[in-house]
């Protein structure tokens, strides 16, 4: 599966506008492929590839150095990167969430969010067990479940077939959007920066403002802070995501803002303004409804590179729906086509949230290339992706229906963890090798896994 490896990173550098000398050839080791109908591997190498291949042009537009990329690494990273000794990290999922049969289907509630457990058990007007849940969602039809849910503020998906997504006002606004909708020099001009970039620490002295949460976000940030950027968290009073959480703020500091208060609006703008790239996960509008529309966003930051995540995609009637990555795969298809190229009974996603993680990476790609378009002609930029479109990439790059499994393909390598023991809150962990090499670069990170809100909110 190495040309599909290749292609994928040909189409996902030419959406990031970036130079096609460069994308040319990314070597590959490791061996295997994760279980799946879908090639979820490649889609990790690649997106981590295009990543790499984003940074070694920061640090050498003409001349990049060169980027390996390890297949099995590269899964295991889309799994989790941290092994505990001693101590567990929390399971990722509500006593409530999961896929449920309805009257003619499945449906997926999302229900880790407090006000999302709420919605989902006001939309249903039922007990807040599982059971209760299961008995009530079978008298329902999966869609208009879904869109009881939806109209609740909670979040909810009916599966679909890849056809009929396909055939869908959303799955058709998505498939017209570009897998980066990509903008340059449409901000403030600023000075260009002489001199190249630290050779080892390619981003040391950069400044990235993270408002993002579960999942995508956080994977692009903390592959900038493994690069050395100086990486600030910000999250609202009393959120926390405690199954990821000791995964996704490595490199980072965390720290929480009110946005609705005044006080913590204005910290923020000074942060802004002192910010090389805003990674954002908010709902489209959501920051101009807090005031910080974009035009504001580079009127306080002229030069911004700009990086913003959206669920279903930033035009067609969903794109203000609330959405995650198992989300997504119901609606996209890809959980019924694992189930029925599994023959199973239920729905069958991914082995992993890969839209969640492949998605990271490509936002990750898309700061590093904002950063070198800065570099040399003092202009922002601003990039927009989705998990949506994402998903339509893999579903694109499938050339084959057949399942993937065990008896199909070669397993992956073992996971290689660093000889170190990363020293976090909850107590010791290994932590994963780098998936990727940058020649003459030290991806590493400075600082462990951190709680939420445990850093000043000021820049280190």
């Amino acid at each position: 599966m190495t040309e599909t490896v290749q292609q994928l990173v040909q189409d996902l550098w030419a959406a990031l506008d970036g130079d096609s000398r460069h994308a040319s050839s990314v070597p590959v080791d490791g061996r295997g492929s994760l279980p799946s109908t879908f090639p979820v591997t490649e889609l990790a190498t690649a997106s981590i590839g295009a990543a790499a291949l984003a940074a070694a042009e920061f640090l050498d537009p003409d001349r990049p150095p060169a980027v390996t990329v390890d297949r099995a690494a590269a899964s295991h990273w889309f799994a989790t990167s941290i092994e505990p000794v001693g101590w567990a990290i929390p399971g990722p999922w509500d006593d409530l969430a999961g896929d449920y049969p309805t009257a003619d289907g499945w449906i997926r509630l999302h229900t880790n969010a407090p006000h999302h457990r709420a919605a989902a058990l006001s939309a249903l007007e039922c007990a807040a067990d599982r059971d209760a849940v299961a008995r009530t969602v079978r008298a329902w039809t999966a869609t208009a479940l879904e869109t009881a849910v939806v109209d609740a503020g909670g979040a909810a998906a009916a599966m679909r077939t890849l056809d009929e997504w396909r055939a869908h006002p959303q799955g058709q606004a998505v498939a017209a959007e570009p897998i980066v909708a990509w903008t340059t020099g449409s901000t403030t001009p600023v000075a260009p920066t002489d001199g190249p970039p630290p050779a080892d620490r390619p981003l040391a002295g950069v400044r990235v403002l993270d408002l993002t949460r579960v999942l995508a976000g956080p994977v692009a940030t903390r592959f900038l802070a493994g690069l050395g950027a100086d990486v600030l968290r910000i999250d609202p009073p009393a959120w926390d995501e405690p199954g990821v959480v000791p995964d996704v703020t490595l490199g980072k500091r965390c720290t929480r803002l009110d946005l609705t208060q005044p006080v913590d609006a204005e910290q923020f703008r000074s942060l802004l303004a002192a910010a090389d790239v805003l990674v954002h996960g908010y709902r489209p509008d959501a920051l101009a409804g807090l005031g910080f529309e974009t035009a504001r966003l580079h009127a306080i930051r002229p030069g911004l590179i700009d990086v913003a995540l959206d669920a279903y995609g930033w035009s067609g009637p969903w794109a203000g729906r609330r959405g995650f990555d198992s989300l997504v795969q119901m609606s996209a298809g890809i959980a019924d086509a694992g189930q029925r190229v599994a023959n199973l009974d239920r729905p069958t996603p991914l082995p992993v949230q890969a839209l969640d993680h492949a998605t990271g990476y490509l936002m990750a790609a898309a700061a590093l290339r904002g950063l070198t378009v800065r570099r040399a002609h003092g202009i922002g930029s601003t990039a927009r992706v989705s998990l949506a479109r994402t998903a339509l990439a893999l579903v694109d790059a499938r050339t084959t229906p057949a399942a993937h499994d065990a008896s199909h393909d070669e397993p992956i390598d073992a996971p290689v963890y660093a000889a170190e023991i990363e020293t976090t809150p909850w107590g010791p962990a290994h932590r994963l090798i780098s998936p990727c090499t940058i020649a003459g670069v030290r991806i590493g990170w400075d600082r462990p896994a951190t709680n939420l809100g445990s850093d000043p909110a000021r820049w280190g």
